[in-house]
């Protein structure tokens, strides 16, 4: 086994529904997946699953299952294509909603058991700032935050990067801008959250590109199939490979940062 194998942990979040956050989560995965880069998917919307959905599958097991100590994580992964895999969440379970701080911990802890088997680990969080969202933010090393042309857009991505700076001293965020007209109008949705930031808040935002509007996304979603897989050629297809490219080229995060991570015991071997 080798201790230092290193685990690239992405979670796609945006404080908000509606902003195409699964979609960004479910292409990304895949173009990592095409790239070679062994790709698992994690549905951390505990209690509204949707990633097995938009990829047309039943999964017999989930995560609640994980939980409740009758399978292990192993059990519940899913092949979805080369590369990639997914761990699926439950749907319509109050009680996954609500999990507690060591429940949290315990999920997390368990994907160590599969750090071997993966290079490339995307979280797609539930909408919103709850406990549930802000512990699987804390976890991962990226945070890549996904907004779109609303103004609640722009404001509850605001209200999610201020609460995670000034309770937790997170610094360093992300952003895409997804379902643009152009890029400049991604740069321009990043730059109003960038004049807000830098007033009131001591974070870091990159920007790192924008996914188009192409009305292939929404046909795909409807076949149950990826974008990527689906409309390979599409306008948003190009952009989703364009965009692994560039989280292809995050230099991994080593060194823990003072809280529950994702193999977490993987970093700090790997020092």
């Amino acid at each position: 086994m080798n201790s230092k194998h290193a685990v690239k942990v992405i979670a796609v979040t945006g404080g908000k529904g509606g902003v195409g956050k699964t979609n960004v989560s479910v292409n990304l995965s895949m173009a990592m997946a095409q790239m070679g880069h062994r790709t698992l998917l994690m549905d951390a919307d505990l209690g509204l699953a949707n990633v097995d959905i938009m990829l047309g599958l039943r999964p017999k097991r989930n995560i609640g299952d994980v939980l409740a100590g009758e399978c292990t994580l192993r059990d519940v992964m899913i092949d979805v294509s080369d590369n990639m895999k997914i761990v699926p969440a439950c749907s319509g379970t109050q009680e996954m909603t609500a999990l507690s701080a060591h429940e949290h911990a315990e999920l997390i802890y368990a994907f160590n058991e599969v750090a071997d088997e993966i290079d490339v680990l995307v979280i797609d969080t539930a909408a919103g700032i709850s406990d549930s969202v802000v512990s699987f933010v804390r976890a991962a090393q990226e945070v890549l935050v996904v907004v779109c042309d609303e103004p609640t857009s722009i404001t509850d991505a605001y209200g999610l990067i201020k609460l995670l700076n000034r309770d937790y001293r997170m610094t360093r965020f992300r952003v895409l801008a997804n379902m643009v007209a152009t890029d400049t109008e991604g740069r321009n949705m990043f730059n109003k959250l960038l004049t807000v930031t830098d007033r009131f808040l001591d974070v870091t935002l990159q920007y790192v590109g924008s996914i188009p509007y192409d009305e292939n996304v929404r046909k795909s979603v409807q076949r149950q199939v990826p974008v990527l897989k689906a409309f390979s050629k599409s306008k948003a297809s190009l952009a989703y490979r364009q965009l692994a490219t560039k989280v292809d080229a995050w230099p991994i995060q080593n060194v823990p940062r003072g809280h529950l991570e994702f193999f977490v015991e993987r970093l700090v071997q790997g020092v």
